[in-house]
């Protein structure tokens, strides 16, 4: 029998910490320090384009979806009613309450609050809380992260003996009642609020309850130690059948799994300390993109792990789940890797996947996309549904959750170094706002990034403190530009550190050489990017409702007439750039920010399969079609695509002429 609790409920406000409200707080012995402590939610604001996206969500489906899906309507579970009681709710609550907070939209918030509040009263004289016909561990993992961020935000007084009284609940419950099925697979997430709440309160049954989290858990380092899904796995192979518990080799390769997975070593070492641990992330990496990686920054998994084919999909799920990881990840260890990787996925795949209004939204995206239809395609075990912009394509589990992409983004923009300072996690504008040591620190970003390379901080504070600059591994050439005057500073591992007796109106100027890059793919193929952004032929296609939920809400399909199939040029000199403005819609195919000219030939051979894109054919190949100027966009904003494509023997001339 586990310990319990015996002064969880006694502890005054006055013994939660000495930190100050809205501070960052760093991580309590004996847990091992964060390389950088999150700041709280509402310290980053969005400002430009960031702003306009985050209010085109709020103007869209996280706006309003609980006015006319059932899911998380006024009978929600999570709302003390009769309807859906798992996890839509929590899922929906944990992008809405931050998008919120972040546009400090009074109806949003409100609407948040309610979900809050009613959840904070449902809680037993045991300590359970939530809809009483659902006792799963999984979905009160998810709540929990929405009451930590509207502790963060609001300081209100329930939330930490709430978090309490339900750890001593877990502590005296799992002995007898384990973790299971999703729990059992994404216990991470329940030991990343168990220590949340360990660094505020001190106390050590936390820490017994992590562990015994832990060990009920999956083990995913051992998983890719000798890691065995290296092929596109199927339902026969995976044991799915109707009417079946899902097998353990279903959950071990979902994709969704895998992506909440991605945090798991990194949050363990805090309290291992073991170097073993620290290092499983990189080798965790390094496994799923070998095998599975695309060129949208993501793995396959539509629903299970799917191989290299660009004309695979990954779930809008794993998008959102990745993103989160990987922010916790670089709090965590630092590695500036992890946040040129949370940016690949932020600007390309996350966009790619929802509609310029997000309205609507896929299940699946494939980076080789020549139709969005009702269709039977090569996915591992998804339906014909899944490539649909629709409401709830094949499932409404990223109904609920595509919400919490952007908004956590944002959170993460900035974070606090140990020193008392601020470090850049990703570029976007905004404002950053908060207290370090006492000290108040708001900085404003103004920058078009990702589509322009250019970055301006404006100091608004005055006192010493670093700042840290997070240097892409794609800004090969640049400079740090402090009041006019540039400085001479070195690249440590991907970082530039400014230290100086700030006063309020200096200024920074990062500038960095986005130039574009062909990467290698699948099978030999070319991929073009830029910076942060990768870029796809768009295929411009026509948008045909299929049915209606609501005055904005519809399933739709997109198909187009246009040829598709081109190999490329490529070689030192393969894609010439061309800068536009930035639009009120951010990832606009019709007015993109920015545009790469290419050369190719359509290539015959590579036709249609299976409903969408063949294998592209092994590079080098060959064509006797004549050479076409093709203009890329940034993937982000092309609904229909092709993104990897074959080379062509011939390589590009460094004097090609514009497109016409």
């Amino acid at each position: 029998m586990q310990k319990l609790f015996v002064f969880a409920l006694a502890l005054s406000l006055a013994q939660l910490g000495s930190a100050q409200e809205g501070s960052p707080v760093a991580n309590r012995a004996p847990l091992q320090q964060n390389a950088f402590n999150p700041l709280p939610l509402g310290a980053v604001r969005p400002l430009g384009w960031l702003q306009r996206q985050e209010r085109i969500q709020a103007d869209g489906l996280t706006g309003h979806l609980d006015e006319f899906w059932n899911d998380v309507g006024p009978n929600s579970g999570w709302l003390g009613g009769t309807g859906e009681s798992w996890e839509r709710g929590p899922y929906y609550l944990d992008g809405l309450l931050p998008l919120a907070y972040q546009l400090n939209d009074a109806a949003l918030i409100a609407k948040a609050k309610r979900w809050v509040d009613w959840t904070l009263s449902s809680q037993q004289a045991d300590g359970q809380f939530g809809p009483r016909k659902n006792d799963d561990w999984w979905p009160r993992m998810v709540m929990l992260k929405v009451l930590m961020q509207y502790e963060e935000v609001s300081g209100h007084k329930r939330v930490i003996p709430f978090m309490q009284k339900y750890f001593a609940y877990e502590l005296r419950e799992l002995p007898h009642r384990p973790l299971r099925d999703w729990g059992k697979y994404r216990w991470q997430d329940n030991v990343y609020t168990v220590l949340w709440l360990y660094n505020r309160t001190g106390q050590k049954d936390l820490l017994q309850l992590a562990r015994l989290l832990h060990d009920q858990g999956y083990d995913w380092e051992a998983q890719f130690a000798h890691f065995q899904y290296t092929e596109k796995q199927n339902a026969e192979e995976l044991g799915l059948g109707k009417d079946k518990p899902i097998p353990d080799k279903a959950m071990q390769t979902h994709g969704v799994n895998n992506a909440m997975a991605l945090k798991a070593a990194p949050i363990w070492w805090l309290i291992s300390g073991q170097s073993s641990d620290r290092a499983a992330l990189r080798h965790q990496l390094d496994e799923l993109y070998k095998y599975h990686g695309l060129p949208n920054g993501m793995f396959s998994g539509d629903e299970h792990f799917a191989g290299l084919d660009p004309s695979q999909g990954i779930e809008l799920c794993a998008v959102v789940e990745s993103m989160f990881s990987l922010e916790e990840d670089f709090a965590i260890l630092g590695h500036a890797s992890l946040s040129d990787r949370l940016e690949k996925i932020t600007y390309n795949a996350l966009p790619a996947t929802l509609s310029p209004d997000m309205w609507s939204h896929q299940y699946d995206q494939q980076p080789n996309q020549i139709a969005c239809t009702r269709a039977h395609r090569q996915w591992s075990t998804n339906g014909p549904d899944s490539n649909l912009f629709g409401l709830e394509p094949n499932f409404g589990c990223c109904t609920a959750n595509l919400h919490q992409g952007w908004p956590k983004f944002v959170s993460a923009l900035w974070m606090a170094t140990p020193d008392g300072g601020l470090v850049t996690t990703a570029y976007a504008p905004n404002q950053v706002d908060t207290v370090i040591n006492g000290k108040r620190i708001r900085i404003t970003e103004e920058t078009d990034y990702p589509f322009r390379g250019q970055v301006h901080l404006l100091i608004h504070s005055a006192g010493a403190f670093p700042i840290v600059l997070r240097i892409p591994s794609w800004a090969v050439t640049g400079d740090v530009v402090l009041n006019g005057k540039s400085q001479a500073l070195r690249n440590e591992n991907g970082f530039v550190t400014l230290r100086r007796t700030w006063k309020d109106g200096d200024s920074v100027l990062v500038r960095m050489n986005l130039e574009p890059r062909t990467e290698t793919s699948y099978r030999g193929s070319a991929v073009f990017d830029r910076g942060a952004l990768v870029f796809s032929l768009p295929l411009n296609g026509k948008w045909q409702e299929l049915r209606k939920y609501a005055e904005k809400s519809a399933d739709w399909q997109i198909t187009t007439d246009r040829k598709w199939n081109y190999a490329v040029e490529t070689g030192e000199c393969a894609a010439r750039v061309e800068e536009h403005p930035v639009g009120d819609l951010p990832f606009d195919v019709e007015h993109p920010a920015v545009t790469l000219q290419i050369k190719g030939k359509l290539l015959p051979q590579w036709t249609e399969q299976l409903n969408s894109a063949g294998p592209v054919p092994i590079s080098p190949v060959a064509s006797n079609e004549p050479v076409e100027n093709l203009t890329l966009v940034p993937y982000g904003a092309a609904k229909l695509r092709v993104t990897a494509f074959p080379q062509l023997r011939q390589k590009a001339q460094c004097n090609m002429t514009a497109a016409r």
